[in-house]
C-alpha cells in the first residue's frame, strides 16, 4: 500500500513492541496464575504492563483490568456496572461507538431504560444536556472521549464533574484519544476508562478497562477469577506486555507527535476544501478535533466508488468507524449530526499516524482530487 491513512481502522503495530513481544513467544513464559518461579516472571511482565498503561491517563495500576478488546472493555463497564447498581437507568450520548450503544440496548431488553443525548452539528455533547437526562435511579452515564468517525473532541472534564457530584459513575471510551488529546482520570473525575491495544501501535487482540477503586462492577465473563475476578481466563502475556510498551512510547512522544500530526492533518483538510469544492468538514476544527483525524463529505460522490479507486491507486482511507461499516447500517453519528442520507453517502474519513509523512499528504491530495474530478464527471 503506498499511502495508509487508515489508522483510526487498524494502527501498524509499532517495530519496537514487536522486538519486546517475541520473547514471550520463543522463550519459556510460565502462566501468571501457576506457583512455579516462571509464572512469577509472568506476573512481574503483567504487573509491569499494568503499570505502563495506568501512566498514560494517570491512573492507579490497580485498576487496569485487560480485555480481548475495547468492545470487551466497553461491554465489561456498562453491562458490569449495571448488574452491581441500584438504579435501573443509564446515560449515554448519541454518538457512541456501537459497543456501547448496543450494550445499552441489550440492558433495555431487560427492563433498564436509556437516554440518548443528543450533540450538536460538530457532534459535542452538551454539559447541561446530559444534567437533564439524570434521574434519581441513574446508575451510569457514558461519554467518549472523542468520536473516531469525526474526530471531534468531547467536553469530559465537565461532565466528569457533573457526574461526581451526582454521585453517579462516569465510563469513558477512551479509544483513539487517550494519548492524542489530555485524558487525567483524576482531573476529569473518571469512574471507567476504556482503551484498545492497536489504536496506541500496540497489538490487536488486547484491550484494557480502568475502573476506579470505589466503581462496583459484575464480571461478564466468569471462569478462574484471572484479573482481580473481573475477566476470567489465561491472560494474553504477549499482547499485554507488549500493549504496555506501546503505551509507553505513546506516552514519551506524546507532545512532539501530536504537533506533528496536527500540522499534517491541516495540511490535508486544508488541501481538500481547497481541491474539493463540494467538500465540506464533518465535526470540529482545531484544538477540538483529534490532531490525526481529517473528515469530510463530498456532495455528489460516493464513498464507496470513492475508497474503491483510491485503493485501486494506491491510497487507503475509510468512511467512518470500521466497526460501523461490518454492520451494513447508515452511519448514527452522522445521523446525529443532522446529515441526510445523500450526505452520509459521501463521507471519507482519513487517519494519520506515527510513520504519516508531508509527502505522504501531498500524494494524497493529489490522487484524491484526480478521482473526486473523474466520479464527478460520470455522476448523472
Amino acid at each position: 500500500m503506498g499511502v495508509y491513512l487508515d489508522y483510526a481502522g487498524f494502527s501498524p503495530v509499532d517495530p519496537r513492541v514487536i522486538a519486546v513481544m517475541r520473547p514471550f513467544f520463543e522463550g519459556g513464559v510460565g502462566n501468571p496464575s501457576a506457583p512455579h518461579s516462571l509464572a512469577l516472571e509472568a506476573r512481574a511482565s503483567l504487573d509491569a504492563a499494568r503499570a505502563k498503561v495506568a501512566r498514560l491517563f494517570l491512573g492507579s495500576p490497580s485498576g487496569v483490568i485487560f480485555t480481548s478488546s475495547a468492545t470487551e472493555a466497553n461491554n465489561l463497564a456498562i453491562k458490569g456496572v449495571a448488574q452491581r447498581a441500584q438504579g435501573h437507568h443509564l446515560v449515554a450520548s448519541a454518538v457512541e461507538h456501537v459497543s456501547v450503544l448496543n450494550a445499552c440496548r441489550d440492558l433495555a431488553k431487560h427492563g433498564y431504560r436509556v437516554t440518548f443525548v443528543g450533540v450538536d452539528p460538530e457532534g459535542r455533547v452538551d454539559p447541561d444536556a446530559v444534567a437533564s437526562a439524570l434521574r434519581p435511579d441513574t446508575a451510569l452515564v457514558s461519554v467518549m472521549a472523542a468520536n473516531g468517525e469525526i474526530g471531534t473532541v468531547q467536553p469530559i472534564r465537565e461532565i466528569g464533574h457533573l457526574t461526581r457530584e451526582h454521585g453517579i459513575p462516569f465510563h469513558v471510551d477512551g479509544v483513539g484519544a487517550v494519548g492524542r488529546v489530555p485524558v487525567d482520570v483524576e482531573d476529569s473525575h473518571i469512574g471507567l476508562l476504556t482503551l484498545s491495544s492497536n489504536d496506541v501501535y500496540g497489538p490487536p487482540g488486547v484491550g484494557a478497562l480502568w475502573v476506579r477503586d470505589h466503581v462496583a462492577l459484575a464480571p461478564i465473563i466468569v471462569g478462574g477469577g484471572q484479573e482481580g475476578g473481573y475477566r476470567a481466563g489465561t491472560e494474553n502475556l504477549p499482547a499485554i506486555a507488549g500493549m504496555g510498551v506501546a503505551a509507553d512510547l505513546l506516552r514519551v512522544d506524546r507532545a512532539a507527535e501530536i504537533a506533528r500530526l496536527a500540522g499534517l492533518r491541516d495540511r490535508l483538510l486544508e488541501g481538500l476544501l481547497d481541491r474539493l469544492p463540494r467538500a465540506r468538514i464533518t465535526g470540529a476544527r482545531g484544538v477540538s478535533r483529534l490532531p490525526h483525524h481529517v473528515s469530510v463529505v463530498v456532495q455528489g460522490i460516493k464513498a464507496d466508488a470513492m475508497l474503491l479507486e483510491l485503493d485501486l491507486r494506491g491510497v487507503a482511507a475509510s468512511s467512518g468507524s470500521a466497526c460501523t461499516a461490518a454492520t451494513g447500517e447508515p452511519s448514527h453519528v452522522l445521523r446525529a449530526i443532522g446529515c441526510d442520507r445523500e450526505a452520509a453517502e459521501g463521507s471519507l474519513c482519513f487517519t494519520l499516524g506515527r510513520w504519516t509523512t508531508a509527502t505522504e499528504v501531498d500524494v494524497a491530495l493529489d490522487v484524491i482530487s484526480a478521482v473526486a474530478r473523474r466520479l464527478s464527471r460520470l455522476a448523472p
